[in-house]
């Protein structure tokens, strides 16, 4: 199904589902999908897969995996913001058959579950971690991740002269300039950490430039 995927089924499926949050998150639960890669990062899931989302934001993302991915298991996001748990929750809510569960996570220390799953993404957080402990942060998920999951990293390209819209874009919906890395660098950490690549690509949508590592723990 993921093959003709448009981002307009996205969308329009988004905007058929009913939910309470605030207008920013709104216009992000039903459009982010324009400006970032979904439609490739839900093609990565495989049958069976438990499935986390670090920094789930308002759970859309799982919600598409849901609906568009190849039969789930199940579905685990954290996020360090109790609003964005709420606002995910609430979207789920009327889905009550799916397997599903989201909560709170200081930022650092991962909760246990995350060992049980089979693929974890970590969509546009990097760049929010201070660029002094995102190492670290790396270091700690991979260290949770069972032998054989998967890590998906998609993030802001810092190589990019693109780099500066995502940061304008960061000041006016978070309220900060964010820690893009360089690919270069994202992978060399990602290998760092004992991870071996296998899938990566590049790509930019619009103005924003993005790449995807697609990492597994042997």
């Amino acid at each position: 199904m993921t093959k003709q995927l448009q981002n307009s089924e996205i969308v329009d499926f988004l905007c058929n589902t009913e939910f309470k949050a605030g207008l920013f998150d709104t216009l992000k639960i039903r459009y982010r999908t324009y400006i970032c890669p979904f439609i490739e990062l839900i093609s990565l899931v495989k049958p069976g897969d438990k499935v986390a989302d670090v920094g789930c934001g308002s759970g859309q993302f799982l919600l598409l995996v849901s609906r568009f991915a190849d039969n789930p298991e199940s579905l685990y996001g954290i996020e360090i913001t109790q609003r964005l748990i709420d606002n995910a929750r609430e979207l789920f809510s009327q889905y009550a058959s799916i397997n599903y569960h989201f909560e709170t996570f200081d930022g650092s220390n991962f909760p246990e579950e995350l060992s049980k799953v089979d693929i974890i993404f970590l969509i546009d957080v990097l760049h929010h971690v201070p660029r002094k402990h995102q190492e670290s942060f790396l270091k700690n998920l991979i260290n949770i991740m069972k032998p054989g999951a998967r890590l998906v990293l998609k993030d802001i390209n810092g190589g990019s002269p693109l780099v500066f819209f995502n940061k304008m874009h960061d000041m006016i919906f978070a309220g900060e300039i964010g820690n893009e890395l360089k690919m270069e660098k994202a992978k060399e950490l990602l290998i760092n950490n004992g991870l071996r690549i296998i899938e990566q690509n590049k790509r930019r949508m619009y103005v924003y430039p993005h790449y995807t590592f697609v990492a597994q723990k042997d």
